[in-house]
């Protein structure tokens, strides 16, 4: 018997009994299922979590200023001291100084009243340069972000977030063009961002952008115009973090004549813990999520190995009588082996099927995408044809060492 006729009659075998077969089919395309959904929930949520960290600018670096000491001898937190200034803030926008930086962001800022008409809202109002869009990777819902140019005159123009927008106009879209009062200084609004959500600390949605010039003359309340709150740094790429922060912390320190790295007067941080934190977390659902999928998948080839030993004892007088007629117990066991690998390739390419069609559907359900891989949806059908190889290896063993004469006589 050559592995065609091996092939049809393993087929005739399967169809023979269709209830049966679909039942262990069942088993396994649930498992295979639910193995193609686990790892693409896990990585759905992998690729989530990441974009909203990106959101915040994955290559981001913020320098914040040191600590104070009071005239008491109070000591205030880190950020507490007036260490930083724009001029440190241009020095590391330097190329030749700071090869790897791709944009400087300074920031001051303060809590404000911010009036339209009778309506008022109290929000973070940030005084910085055009280059903060890019630096925090935020883009606008409508209007535009203020230019270089409007720094440099001091104009009062004003972006808002779209939380501050809303309280302010009702609607977003209702801003632009309209006028907002803040401190006694009329600022026109050119421009909503889009929503960015909220991090460990704020809501990222409340707030309202103004020139660093227009906050210095206009709103601050330092004694030092010059002082600025920190100072956001893009980094060219993910991969040159660490250089653009051997840059900064060089620049900084000569600027500031500090000789000892530990006796800096400021602090730089970056985004490496959160990604790290997120991936882990990520990892560690997708090897839960897969856990569960592969006890799914054990039960499926349980379910096949019963299923083919009934099958071994249903049909020991045809085993006796192939045996009778020459087939050896290779081709016995090969007949066996090959009725369950069908099985389960069948059952994986339904369930990969399945496990597609599911990834379409449960978006609209939960806010994660289910991330479906061409290559987990491969393996997935591998593995599944690897189990009914498996768990059909001892019927087919079974049925390949009765003996001929046992067989045939046998009710």
């Amino acid at each position: 018997m050559n592995w065609g006729e091996t092939l049809r009659t393993g087929l005739q075998a399967v169809q023979a009994h269709r209830l049966r077969s679909s039942l262990t089919v069942l088993g396994i395309l649930i498992g295979i299922a639910t193995v193609v959904l686990s790892v693409g929930l896990g990585q759905g949520s992998k690729t989530s979590v990441n974009n909203s960290i990106s959101a915040l600018g994955s290559n981001l670096l913020i320098v914040s200023p040191g600590s104070s000491t009071s005239s008491t001898g109070v000591r205030g937190g880190l950020g507490s001291a007036s260490t930083l200034t724009v001029a440190d803030a241009t020095a590391l926008d330097s190329k030749t100084a700071a090869p790897d930086v791709k944009a400087v962001a300074p920031t001051a800022q303060s809590s404000l009243e911010v009036d339209n008409g009778s309506t008022n809202w109290t929000t973070t109002v940030v005084g910085t340069t055009s280059d903060w869009a890019t630096v925090r990777s935020r883009k606008l819902l409508v209007g535009s972000f203020f230019t270089t140019a409007d720094d440099t005159k001091a104009a009062t123009s004003i972006v808002l977030g779209p939380t501050t927008a809303q309280e302010l106009f009702g609607r977003a879209q209702f801003a632009v063009g309209q006028s907002v009062t803040i401190s006694g200084s009329t600022f026109t609004v050119s421009g909503v961002l889009t929503s960015a959500g909220s991090d460990s600390t704020s809501n990222l949605d409340d707030t309202a952008l103004v020139p660093l010039t227009t906050y210095s003359q206009r709103l601050s309340t330092s004694t030092s115009r010059s002082s600025i709150s920190s100072v956001y740094v893009a980094a060219k790429s993910n991969s040159s973090i660490s250089a653009a922060y051997q840059e900064i912390d060089a620049i900084l320190l000569a600027r500031h004549s500090i000789t000892a790295a530990a006796d800096a007067d400021f602090t730089i941080t970056t985004q490496d813990s959160l990604l790290s934190t997120a991936d882990s977390v990520s990892s560690t659902l997708t090897v839960l999520l897969g856990g569960i999928a592969a006890l799914s998948l054990l039960v499926g080839g349980i379910g096949v190995m019963n299923i083919m030993l009934v099958s071994v004892s249903e049909r020991t007088r045809e085993i006796g009588l192939r045996k009778a007629l020459g087939a050896t117990p290779v081709l016995i066991r090969r007949q066996f082996l090959v009725e369950a690998s069908v099985l389960g390739l069948v059952g994986g390419l339904l369930g990969a099927a399945l496990g597609i069609g599911g990834a379409h559907i449960i978006p609209h359900f939960v806010s994660d995408d289910v991330v479906v891989s061409g290559t987990v949806v491969v393996g997935a059908i591998a593995v599944a044809v690897a189990i009914g190889l498996i768990f059909g290896v001892y019927p087919a063993t079974r049925a390949a060492r009765l003996a001929p004469i046992d067989a045939l006589r046998s009710e």
